[in-house]
Parts: structure tokens; sequence; C-alpha cells
């Protein structure tokens, strides 16, 4: 089954065009499971760490803090070790099982320095179903490029993110609900 492989620069768009694509899904009734880590911010602006969420539940935890102790540490944030875990767990668990297409956003280094997560992002990998990843830009890890089969890949850039939003979750759309009607 393909996979549709969504990079780019840090804040250029990646997580918005992810979100539009689970939306659009979604919406006409194909069941998306996985995780997204989105970044959380105090009130004045400032990022203070990332959160797991569990696209099927809506369950969360903290993915990373700042200034958090923790042994796995990414710059200068420390990962949740435990609650991270837990939840990544469950949402990949019930993706792998359940849901008719798997979508992670990120395939990243806080994500990969998590071994149960590295285990479980093999195992969608190796599944029959339709993937939807956001691969961190700099993302190089043989393995894992070595068990993504047939993918397409997409860069968003300043200059293709506007189109990419309006065109792209329909072209997912579309060509999921072919490969699922011939499943």
């Amino acid at each position: 089954m393909k996979t549709y492989i969504i990079t780019g620069r840090p804040g250029i768009g990646k997580s918005t065009l992810f979100n539009n694509i689970v939306n659009e899904l979604t919406k006409h009734n194909i069941m998306v499971g996985g995780i997204k880590s989105p970044e959380v911010r105090n009130s004045r602006g400032y990022r203070i760490g990332f959160k797991i969420v569990d696209l099927l539940s809506g369950e969360e935890g903290w993915l990373a803090k700042k200034n958090y102790y923790s042994p796995i540490r990414v710059g200068k944030y420390g990962v949740v070790i435990d609650e991270a875990k837990k939840v990544i767990e469950k949402a990949l668990t019930k993706a792998i099982e359940k849901a008719d297409v798997i979508a992670i956003d990120e395939v990243g280094p806080m994500e990969l320095k998590i071994d149960l997560f590295r285990q479980l992002l093999y195992k969608a990998l190796e599944t029959n179903k339709p993937k939807i990843l956001v691969f961190h830009i700099r993302l190089n890890d043989p393995i894992i490029w070595k068990k993504v089969k047939e993918y397409e890949l997409f860069t968003v850039t300043l200059e293709n993110r506007e189109h990419l939003n309006k065109t792209l979750p329909k072209k997912i759309l579309k060509e999921i609900r072919e490969c699922l009607e011939k499943r």
C-alpha cells in the first residue's frame, strides 16, 4: 500500500497539511489512526514542549518538555518517556489493528529516541494499509527508508504550501478510497 510522506523545514506547514489530509479522510468516514505531536506554547507564545495525541481517541500526554530532566534529551527538551510511551502504544496498536489508514506526525528525533515508537513504526510500515507520515527534514535512517515500500514524497515550501493544502487532501482521499475499495 502507498505511503504519503510529507517533509519540509521546521515551521513551514507540514503539520497543517497533515491535519488537513486527516480531516478530509475522516470527513468521508475513513478511519484514520495514529498520532500527532503538536507543539505547546505558553501564554507569551514561547514553545515549552510537545504533546503526543492519539488520533482515534484524542487521548494525549507530554512527549517532551523544555528544561525537563530526562535521560532522553533532544536539544533543550527532555522526553517524558512513560507518558509518551503510554499514548504511543495505545494509539499505534489501535491504528495497526483497526484503522483504514495509519497517520503519524512526526517521525523525528524525539519520537525515534523512544524504542517502543520505533518498533511500532516498523510494524506500521509493514502493514498493508495506506500511510500518511510526516518525516523530519533530516530523517536519514536507512532502516526506515528501506521499510517504506511504495511512496510519494511531498516537500512543503513557502512557494507550494498553499497549493498543496488546496489539492493534496482531495488527491489522497481519491487514491485511498480507490485502494480501500480494492481490498
